[in-house]
């Protein structure tokens, strides 16, 4: 377990470092990020370049037993290269080039600038790539904006001829026949942009995550080439974790962990969706991840950037390593005496002295300490799984229906309940591994070819519990209408199908095995076709095409069950719908009831069972364990129950019993 932040020695006279890495040290903090803004200290003129800074800081932070993670100086080239390379700046939808004083102006696509990167990353690499107190590397920041420069246009024609091989197969998936789309040359094809046919537009979104991709490749194959491997490299993915300008899930198959960027904004921390993005960046991998930047009380762009109350940073900390992070870092240290983010919250001020969070965060670094043995190489398991996949999620947004419907309030509405119940899930690729969950559940699963619904049947077959949410199985792998009804190849496995669906311009109530309540903003006449297939609930009087039709079927399907949710439901419906589906899967809570406001997380290995407990409620609560537990942070053996006042913390590990 790391504590960290992102320093900025380029920014400050080398006479203040050491005091800088001394409060750090006081506070806990024993990893500093450098470097991902500081190719013009690093490269003042093209081909000369200075490194000595950078040893010197990390020397000197080694000294306080501060580990560095350098980052790579791409997502802000220096003045002398846009200035004679205009050519790798990025063009943006109106045509217009970036310029200078801003970070993220260049195109990802442009060769000149891949190679420009490639060259100042292989001299750090060279110098750094040994170097004991470099624990890993960062590639670039944030990765964010595409180009639709003429270059960018061209590889996307290249990346269609090699998907499509032919333009009649290319026609033949996209219907271009439709509106007299046809092409007759691969020249003739536009940016997947605006109101666009619905093939063209998925394939584009495909094209900007394999270009993303690339252009990280570059960089890594660089280090790789010269850096020893304990030497991890990652990126930090911002976007507030549920950005989907490409595909999280293909950026990060060639890292070795997965990092990014946890801020809140304006308002307070939302325990659900916060967690719920833990739990989505942990999927992208499987495995731990980092937080490679968190907001340290405000930030500065936000509508209205308040400050998070008192203990509410040290939530948010353990929030994220009970989710699975192993290293928070801070963005930043110490605020910027100029420069567009000169406002966003620090720990130091502009004067060095710390400011009053200082303290909050010297408290989470004596409990990382007494916390990493109990937390080290665990993870968290559960039995639950939310399926969340890019081309979906595209795929609905071309064409959303209803504005109301927002996707990640929908899989939020089924987070929050499994949550409660659960107190532990996953979310996770729809192709990925599923024997290990009692119950999968994919609230906009719209785009399922062929043989990602076989992978999802042998699921069930095998004994699994499948919930399909509206809008499911509409779409296959061109983004075009499946020739079956909803759910697409899953509907004759289903024993029923989707009839029609409607956007609602008001609630519809339903009634049934969830009890009584609404369908809300969206609505599907579901049909039982099968005697085996039941109907859960149905619709009370409406429109008249949805009065006491199906809103939910289920049918057994091998040894597990296949379900089919029709409607977008009230919170007590859905509170309803998850016991059900958890009851009849034999999901159990990891920890046990607590009260309102109390959030469980568990860790786990093969020898012990961790819990992190946060109060995120107004008033002080007291939770009864339910075995003797150890209170880690206050090391304090046979602790039964636990009073947690609001925003406090508790590490708990589950005791051993003596065989004796």
């Amino acid at each position: 377990m790391l504590l960290g932040t992102a320093w900025y020695p380029e920014q400050w006279p080398e006479s203040r470092w050491d005091a800088d890495l001394a409060l750090m040290q006081s506070a806990g903090i024993r990893m500093v990020r450098i470097g991902e803004f500081a190719w013009s200290r690093i490269e003042p003129a093209e081909g000369h370049y200075d490194l000595d800074w950078m040893d010197r800081a990390i020397t000197l932070a080694a000294r306080h037993s501060i580990f560095t993670v350098l980052a790579t100086p791409t997502d802000a080239p220096p003045a002398w290269l846009t200035r004679e390379y205009p050519d790798t700046l990025r063009v943006d939808e109106q045509g217009r080039r970036a310029a200078h004083g801003t970070r993220r102006q260049f195109s990802y696509t442009s060769p000149r600038y891949r190679d420009l990167a490639r060259q100042v990353v292989e001299k750090m690499a060279l110098r750094f790539g040994h170097n004991p107190n470099v624990i890993g590397w960062q590639i670039g920041n944030e990765y964010t904006e595409d180009s639709f420069d003429d270059y960018s246009l061209q590889l996307f024609h290249e990346w269609l001829k090699a998907r499509y091989k032919t333009l009649d197969s290319l026609n033949a998936h996209w219907t271009t026949a439709y509106w007299s789309e046809t092409y007759d040359g691969w020249d003739e094809i536009p940016f997947g942009r605006g109101r666009q046919n619905p093939g063209l537009l998925l394939d584009y979104k495909r094209f900007v995550s394999d270009q993303w991709r690339d252009f990280q490749r570059n960089q890594l194959k660089a280090i790789r080439a010269h850096s020893a491997p304990w030497q991890f490299i990652t990126t930090n993915l911002g976007g507030l974790g549920w950005a989907d300008r490409f595909d999280r899930y293909e950026i990060s198959q060639d890292l070795d962990l997965i990092s990014w960027d946890d801020y809140v904004g304006q308002g307070h921390l939302d325990p659900y969706r916060n967690g719920a993005t833990h739990d989505l960046v942990r999927g992208w991998k499987r495995r731990n991840f980092w937080v490679m930047e968190m907001q340290p009380g405000a930030v500065d762009w936000a509508p209205v950037s308040n400050s998070l109350d008192r203990g509410e940073t040290r939530a948010m900390v353990w929030e994220a390593i009970g989710h699975g992070a192993d290293a928070v870092a801070f963005w930043q240290w110490r605020s910027a005496l100029n420069g567009q983010e000169q406002y966003h919250g620090t720990l130091v001020g502009p004067d060095g002295e710390p400011e009053p969070l200082y303290q909050e965060i010297l408290q989470v670094g004596k409990e990382f300490a007494k916390a990493a043995a109990a937390l080290e190489n665990t993870t968290p398991v559960s039995e639950v799984a939310i399926l969340h996949d890019y081309d979906s999620r595209w795929a609905i947004d071309f064409q959303p229906f209803s504005e109301r419907y927002d996707q990640i309030k929908v899989l939020l509405d089924y987070y929050r309940p499994l949550q409660d119940l659960a107190q532990s899930v996953d979310i996770v690729n729809p192709y990925a591994r599923l024997d290990g969950y009692k119950l999968v559940v994919a609230p906009s699963l719209n785009v399922i070819p062929d043989a990602l619904a076989t992978h999802l049947l042998d699921y069930v077959r095998r004994g699994g519990r499948l919930a399909l949410g509206p809008r499911s199985g509409m779409k296959d792998e061109y983004n075009s209408l499946n020739p079956q009804r909803q759910p697409g190849p899953l509907a004759a496995p289903l024993g029923g199908r989707v009839e029609q669906f409607y956007a609602l311009l008001k609630d519809v109530p339903v009634s049934g095995a969830w009890g009584e309540g609404n369908a809300t903003i969206w609505a599907e006449l579901l049909s039982a076709r099968t005697p085996d297939t039941q109907v859960v609930v149905r619709y009370g009087a409406s429109n008249g095409w949805l009065d006491g039709k199906p809103a939910v079927i289920t049918r057994r399907v091998g040894k597990g069950d296949l379900t089919y949710i029709g409607a977008l439901f009230d919170p007590q419906v859905m509170r309803s719908a998850v016991k059900w589906m958890a009851e009849r899967a034999g999901v159990h809570a990891a920890f046990g009831p607590v009260p309102e406001g109390v959030e469980v997380c568990r860790r786990m290995n093969a020898n012990r069972t961790v819990f992190v407990l946060i109060n995120h409620s107004s008033k002080r609560v007291e939770v009864h364990l339910p075995t003797a537990m150890f209170d880690v942070l206050n090391s304090t053996r046979g602790v039964q129950v636990k009073g947690l006042d609001p925003n406090a913390v508790a590490v708990l590990q589950a005791e051993k019993r003596n065989r004796d």
